[in-house]
């Protein structure tokens, strides 16, 4: 970002967008990668309920509980000198009403110093967007594939495909961005699609698996750097630090078994 602040907020998202300046963001649990990632220069940090698959092992993030949240977005947002720091809003805490949705939202931004909250669904989400956004919580949509959906959509499937389920997106993100959402985030979207979406609305577009014209990009960050021996197609490996936390781990076994670490030098002699 041009303007390079010293804490990006609500309306330098915006500005990016106004000046075509492509927004980026990554998952964090934990202080440790979020200050890397801070340090990196990071635009945003989202403290996704993924943390169920990634961190607690479950299969999906139906399990993911506030509770879950709540320390992960502790660690990050205290950790985060920069970065837009974003939590996800798990499955069950949001959909029931609008008052459901704002007394998870508060709880949240009460206890953990985060500077949004993310939700999936369109206009089905409008009214809980609202009544965030009037209280003075910035939100961030989230559609297209929506993990916490994966039962009724068939687990994780291309979505927006064929021209009613494009028009559907379309109007699901126009009535995100008139709900008051600060961002959206597109995820498995066909890429035109995205580009028409991020074409339409005024507020900037996150994409994931969307293509290159979504107004930034976000990835969860076991995938960008490499942690597993998968990734998904639209998932770069930036790195490979999977193999290189394994490598360091063999060759600490291998010290400790052969008796060469500690040595003098990891030792107190005196």
């Amino acid at each position: 970002m041009t303007e390079q602040p010293k804490r990006v907020r609500v309306h330098h998202l915006l500005a990016a967008k106004q000046r075509g300046e492509r927004l980026t963001m990554l998952t964090a649990y934990d202080a440790v990668t979020a200050r890397i990632f801070d340090e990196a220069g990071v635009d945003m940090l989202l403290v996704g309920d993924s943390i169920g698959n990634t961190m607690h092992g479950h299969a999906t993030t139906l399990p993911v509980t506030v509770e879950d949240m709540i320390p992960a977005a502790r660690a990050v947002a205290g950790a985060a000198r920069r970065a837009f720091v974003v939590v996800d809003l798990p499955f069950g805490s949001y959909e029931a009403s609008a008052q459901q949705a704002l007394e998870t939202g508060v709880r949240i931004m009460k206890t953990t110093g985060a500077d949004a909250v993310k939700l999936e669904g369109g206009r089905r989400s409008a009214a809980q967007i609202r009544a965030l956004t009037e209280a003075g919580i910035p939100v961030v949509g989230h559609l297209g594939y929506t993990p916490q959906s994966e039962n009724l959509l068939g687990g994780p499937r291309v979505q927006g495909r064929g021209d009613n389920e494009a028009e559907r997106i379309s109007e699901d993100a126009m009535a995100v961005a008139e709900a008051g959402a600060v961002a959206v985030v597109l995820e498995m979207v066909p890429a035109p699609v995205a580009a028409r979406v991020t074409e339409i609305v005024a507020i900037p577009t996150i994409g994931i698996g969307a293509g290159a014209e979504c107004d930034g990009q976000v990835l969860v960050w076991v995938d960008m750097a490499g942690m597993g021996d998968w990734s998904p197609r639209f998932a770069k490996r930036f790195g490979e630090v999977g193999a290189a936390l394994r490598a360091a781990a063999v060759a600490y076994v291998d010290e400790v078994r052969g008796g060469t670490f500690p040595d003098d030098e990891h030792s107190f002699l005196a």
